[in-house]
């Protein structure tokens, strides 16, 4: 008999195509999820996966299977969701995602508010990029996710939270880091610094500063902002630093935050959730909360 186990294990195997990273989202060994993929492909009579030296593929027969899969494991998940919605806004467990250029700075202005208003929730985080968290919202594995716009998937529900200003990071000894607010426009492309491929915010940049190719682009194997950041204090070029970081607390004297020219680039940073969920409620408390913690940081920068 087909299991939600069975269908869980499946799910989380077709999202990471790996034995070892699906065993490890799903809390077990990795012999224990590969018997349990065994076994349901000898219950269904087909192959579902096919194994490759590290890694693995879904068969064609696999696919639908994993589709239906995926619907079955989040509708099971909204039925808990609406059970627990009778105990109060933002009580219990929530799987919350977001993107990495975020996380870092919005989190220390949010999680202690939270906590204050809501001691009886308990969030749990995964930080990864926007096309994993679409596919883990989507298949039911997070309930919400924090990323920046746009989101082209009909299945999913948005709201905004803030506008995220985007400055000009300059190494303080550069010419040009008293030369006034900044034009995207003019800025050399072998300057730019961007992190590496797979970042929504590499491909903000490379739109907000009208290149169309990133061939000349000084590109680094960086993951993470605070490295670029480095790359940039030690004069190795300018990048878009979000208006988050600063607000965040950001705080270098190796490095010059130059704001842009009217009108100023910027991202749309929001919440999104499967439209189907029963929680829209406290999706919705949480967005609240979060914007109002985004505003207060405006006040004590300002001050």
């Amino acid at each position: 008999m087909v299991t939600m186990r069975h269908l869980r294990y499946l799910v989380a195997l077709a999202e990471t195509r790996h034995f070892g990273r699906a065993a490890e989202l799903c809390h077990v060994t990795q012999p224990a999820m590969s018997a349990q993929i065994r076994e349901l492909e000898e219950m269904l009579g087909i192959d579902l996966v096919e194994r490759r030296r590290g890694a693995i593929a879904i068969t064609s027969e696999g696919e639908e299977i994993v589709r239906r899969a995926a619907a079955v494991v989040a509708s099971v998940r909204d039925i808990e969701d609406l059970a627990r919605q009778r105990q109060g806004v933002l009580v219990g467990p929530l799987a919350l995602g977001i993107i990495p250029t975020v996380a870092p700075y919005l989190l220390p202005l949010c999680l202690a508010t939270l906590r204050a208003r809501h001691p009886r929730l308990e969030p749990r985080l995964r930080e990864t990029r926007t096309t994993s968290l679409l596919a883990e919202l989507a298949a039911g594995r997070i309930d919400v996710a924090i990323l920046a716009l746009p989101v082209d998937r009909p299945e999913l529900e948005t709201l905004a939270l803030f506008t995220d200003r985007f400055l000009l990071a300059t190494a303080a000894d550069d010419p040009d880091a008293a030369a006034g607010p900044a034009d995207a426009a003019t800025i050399r492309p072998e300057r730019l610094l961007l992190l590496e491929d797979g970042h929504c915010l590499r491909e903000q940049a490379l739109a907000h500063c009208r290149l169309a190719s990133a061939a000349n682009l000084a590109t680094l194997g960086a993951t993470s902002l605070t490295t670029v950041l480095q790359m940039v204090a030690a004069g190795y070029g300018v990048t878009l630093m979000p208006e988050l970081v600063a607000r965040a607390g950001f705080d270098d004297p190796r490095i010059v935050l130059r704001p842009f020219r009217e009108p100023a680039p910027a991202r749309e940073i929001a919440l999104a959730w499967r439209a189907a969920s029963p929680r829209r409620k406290d999706f919705q408390a949480l967005g609240r909360l979060v914007t109002e913690c985004w505003k207060a940081a405006d006040g004590r920068a300002a001050a």
